[in-house]
């Protein structure tokens, strides 16, 4: 039995979904000791999540300072599987990172509950919605909530947790120290608000951005060159939607125009499809508002 496995309530962990973020989730769950199975729906999707995981060892390496023994016991602990109910039965912590489309996810926990033990914690890692909106559907509101990790999770390792009213105390007691344990700062939400609190900050920033370009206002670059130097920071707002992923992006206007209907939501939205349409779906994909590997803003002369 590994240190985590030994320490904490949580011993395995069920990640289901291998998209970018449910890998990192994978990966960093695994380099802290625990045993994790990452699910996803197809050997094809599976396979992706295999090369995610798998391009996440220079990362380590660089920015965690890990060597080949740890990376490769850290892959050691990550099982893949297109077997759901294989990869719930022994399950002490499901966490969810699967697309944010409400049916589908209503499908997907209504799967679950049936095959997952009673007292298996179900976490979701959904970034539109919260807890209430789904818990219904898990069959088990009370050992329910939300988890919510940012992109780079290495690096940017805060854990935001957010319970429904009917989400027990010590479920959120243990999930609390499952995150620390995983090395995450957990960051407590006292109620459910949409955005948690990273969001809450971010989206009116992105928002503000794509709005200025929609309407012709300045260019991508003259935005970001403004945050960078002024706020001092390495990405502008464009440069994090490329990271974000204009899928993400989209699912996250589409939440913002439901919930705020007006002129301005719906450009934004319209601008965010066109981006998609065009194929421009960000940095994993190659391209987005910057071209990678090598994108401008990155370039020591971006900002002169």
């Amino acid at each position: 039995m590994s240190e985590a496995e030994g320490t904490s309530p949580v011993g395995t962990v069920l990640v289901a979904g291998g998209g970018i973020l449910g890998s990192q989730i994978a990966f960093q769950t695994a380099f802290h000791g625990f045993r994790v199975t990452l699910y996803d729906i197809d050997d094809a999707a599976i396979a992706r999540a295999r090369q995610s995981c798998a391009g996440l060892k220079q990362a380590y390496a660089t920015d965690m300072g890990a060597d080949d023994a740890a990376i490769e016991a850290t892959l050691g602990r990550i099982a893949f599987t297109d077997a759901l109910g294989d990869a719930a039965r022994d399950a002490h912590l499901v966490i969810e990172a699967i697309p944010e489309s409400i049916d589908i996810k209503k499908a997907f926990y209504n799967q679950l509950a049936a095959l997952a033990p009673a007292n298996t914690i179900f976490a979701s890692n959904s970034s539109t919605f919260v807890p209430s909106q789904l818990a219904e559907f898990t069959g088990r509101a009370e050992r329910y909530l939300h988890l919510h990790f940012s992109n780079r999770i290495w690096k940017h390792n805060t854990a935001e947790i957010m319970g429904s009213p009917a989400t027990s105390p010590d479920v959120f007691d243990t999930v609390t120290v499952f995150a620390r344990r995983i090395g995450m700062v957990p960051l407590p939400l006292h109620r459910e608000h949409p955005g948690y609190i990273g969001n809450a900050l971010l989206v009116p920033l992105l928002t503000a951005a794509l709005d200025l370009v929609a309407h012709g206002v300045a260019d991508v670059q003259s935005i970001d060159r403004n945050w960078m130097i002024n706020r001092e920071t390495p990405l502008g707002p464009f440069a994090m939607l490329d990271n974000i992923g204009m899928r993400t992006a989209q699912q996250i206007a589409q939440n913002q125009h439901k919930n705020e209907p007006s002129a301005r939501t719906a450009t934004v939205l319209d601008y965010i499809d066109g981006m998609i349409a065009s194929g421009k779906l960000g940095a994993a994909a190659g391209e987005g508002f910057y071209r990678y590997p090598d994108p401008a803003y990155a370039r020591p002369d971006f900002l002169c």
